[in-house]
């Protein structure tokens, strides 16, 4: 569970989320039963937490989230828990806890989702499907027939990746992916005993194949065994939408010059020989670098992106992907990043892949994966990509995950996380005060478009409520704006910062707003694998710089494989800006250092607008650095300035916003 310290943390800076709700709790009421119902069905969100004794942002005076504290916390607890093991079709074990903050008692109910066996859970009193509720974003959402069909369908604890298909036949089996399972098991581990087995044995053992229901003697495949076993007749038969596609770009955006043509490479191959085919495929096409080991005289070249990276990009969409979904993974080559899409929505929040723990919707699948070494099951993938990054001073990966739209994205970027003109386009907040860590986090938002608690952590090596209490300093500072609410809150630059050349990121996917679905844009070049092998598109676009002027379609193969990058420019440059001018730094410092009760109204006034003059400043910042009360502050000084307009909102559409800074006017 999480401390209360980190859920008010999230709470204030991100507001209620999927996993977060806040009420007053003076009772427990219908409200939290509809909460805990949520909680308690919603799959793949492992649970939820209800906080009671806290005012809403709407109830409180000054719009924000405020605690009240609970007076009687033993009947509050005994009322949830009894509630919960009464009011529902099965009984409710929360995890309850009280925690103090501010002298105010608060009480923290921890919701487990059931099991699949276990759902729908609903309120006994109004039936199905009107007492069952789903977990949408920040909102208890009544279920509908449909959900509640979905519910039913998967009582029976059987992942999709087990469904037998009936027309199949061991004919349709590909026996190169059989030998290259042995192969790679062999090698891991020439002492497992499944090698012993025949193809047949082997097969059922890895749940591929089963005996057929009606027809005595025969077996058919399993899903799991058309998809990794199953030969290309096969897969384009009955599953014609869940091949791989591969697609070169040549620049940043998809389709920029409807004149221009891209091209794409389709591979229907089970997955055991599809997926080191594009390793290889997509390792040979990103540009390159070079260097000398020391005292040899051959050239080394390595891919700019760690061949980890690619291979855990790469399994990861083919092994979690929602295979209900017939819709091809994508995996799409730009000039400057590669960005790898796939159908099915992250069942592990995408602000926890830093930390251990799996979770997977294709559990035989990624069984056999995980034995021949193409796959970890302990949820590390995530941290060996961010590390792996930052490791070859790139920019760290962008994961987005949309529930609703059940999609999953990563782009990967070739280009480095901090150069010379990152550190001269910094020279732009020399005046705000900036710390070296809060200075990487811009040149990530410059490179990437946007900025979560995850890439912050990782980025500057420190935990959750570090990287939360930055990443709300800068916003407050002018610096950020802030999307999305809860476990989707991300980051993106003020559009007075934000640079011409910025890729932009569609924010609106991560707080559930309606994306274009890439899915059925791409159209076919009409390669085929067959006749396009791993390998022939190697060395094509690698140049970011082509000019396509002379880049006609068809005509990639080949060109610019040679980037001529000497390994020692790929080094992270030192951070050795001033992001703070020294002397006026340590002027006001003595300034504020002397202030006493009766300091002179216009020294007050004086250091109001030097302090703004730095960076934005919120009234509770000078309320700390001037030693008077906000209040005082606000009727003395602010508002007067404002009207004599030496300070200005930074937020002039709403004054009264909390979160609102004054910064001083350019004269």
């Amino acid at each position: 569970m999480l401390t209360f310290d980190e859920l008010w943390e999230l709470l204030i800076t991100e507001d209620e989320g999927v996993e977060i709700e806040a009420k007053k709790g003076s009772e427990v009421g219908k409200s939290c039963w509809e909460t805990i119902s949520a909680f308690s069905n919603e799959p793949s969100l492992g649970g939820g937490y209800l906080l009671l004794g806290i005012k809403s942002s709407e109830e409180s005076d000054s719009n924000n989230y405020e605690i009240e504290g609970i007076a009687d916390t033993d009947k509050i607890q005994r009322e949830l828990a009894t509630q919960c093991r009464e009011n529902f079709n099965i009984t409710i074990r929360p995890q309850i806890e009280t925690a103090t903050k501010d002298g105010k008692t608060v009480i923290v109910a921890f919701i487990p989702e059931v099991q699949p066996s276990e759902k729908p859970v609903y309120i006994t009193k109004r039936g199905l499907p009107q007492g069952a509720f789903r977990r949408i974003a920040s909102t208890d959402q009544k279920c509908t027939e449909r959900d509640i069909e979905l519910f039913y369908k998967e009582r029976n604890a059987q992942t999709y990746d087990t469904t037998t298909i009936l027309d199949t036949t061991l004919d349709d089996l590909d026996p190169e992916a059989i030998t290259a399972y042995r192969r790679e098991r062999q090698e891991l581990n020439p002492n497992a005993s499944e090698l012993n087995y025949d193809d047949q044995r082997l097969l059922f053992a890895l749940n591929a194949i089963t005996r057929h229901p009606t027809q005595k003697g025969e077996y058919c495949l399993t899903f799991a065994g058309l998809i990794l076993f199953g030969d290309a007749i096969a897969l384009r038969r009955y599953f014609p939408m869940h091949r791989i596609d591969y697609i070169l770009i040549e620049g940043k955006e998809w389709v920029s010059d409807p004149d221009k043509r891209y091209q794409s490479l389709e591979i229907r191959e089970p997955l055991l020989l599809a997926i080191p085919k594009l390793i290889t495929l997509v390792l040979n096409d990103l540009p390159k670098a070079f260097n000398l080991a020391e005292n040899g005289i051959h050239r080394r070249e390595t891919p700019l992106i760690p061949r980890k990276v690619i291979r855990e990009a790469i399994v990861n969409a083919v092994m979690h992907r929602n295979y209900r979904e017939r819709s091809p993974v994508q995996i799409i080559r730009f000039c400057d990043r590669l960005e790898i899409r796939n159908p099915g929505y992250s069942l592990k929040p995408t602000d926890e892949f830093d930390q251990p723990g799996s979770k997977t919707r294709n559990e035989k699948i990624a069984a056999v994966l995980h034995e021949v070494n193409l796959a970890e099951t302990k949820g590390s993938g995530g941290r060996v990509m961010l590390e792996k990054m930052l490791e070859a001073n790139l920019t760290l990966p962008l994961f987005v995950s949309n529930r609703d739209r059940d999609y999953f994205q990563v782009t990967l970027f070739t280009h480095h996380l901090l150069d010379v003109d990152d550190v001269e386009w910094l020279t732009q907040f020399k005046n705000y005060g900036l710390s070296n860590d809060e200075a990487k986090a811009l040149v990530v938002l410059r490179q990437v478009g946007m900025i979560n608690n995850l890439i912050y952590r990782v980025t500057n090596d420190v935990d959750t409520l570090t990287a939360s209490h930055h990443l709300r300093r800068l916003r407050d500072s002018g610096l950020l704006e802030q999307q999305g609410k809860g476990s989707a809150t991300c980051y993106t630059l003020s559009p007075e910062f934000q640079p011409k050349e910025q890729l932009e990121v569609d924010t609106s996917n991560l707080d559930s707003k309606t994306t274009d679905n890439l899915s059925g844009q791409f159209q076919n070049a009409n390669l085929d694998s067959s006749t396009l092998e791993a390998g022939s598109l190697s060395g094509q676009s690698q140049n970011p710089n082509l000019d396509s002027s002379t880049l006609e379609a068809g005509s990639l193969s080949g060109q610019s494989q040679n980037l001529n990058l000497d390994s020692s420019t790929l080094k992270p440059e030192q951070l050795t800006l001033e992001l703070f001018p020294a002397i006026k730094k340590e002027s006001l410092e003595d300034r504020l250092a002397n202030i006493g009760k009766r300091t002179e109204p216009e020294e007050i006034k004086t250091l109001i607008l030097d302090l703004c003059k730095i960076k934005p400043r919120s009234s509770s910042e000078l309320e700390l650095l001037l030693k008077r009360k906000r209040k005082y502050l606000l009727d003395q000084y602010l508002k007067s300035l404002i009207d004599e307009r030496l300070l200005e909102y930074t937020n002039p559409e709403k004054p009264n916003d909390p979160h609102q800074t004054y910064r001083t006017t350019q004269k």
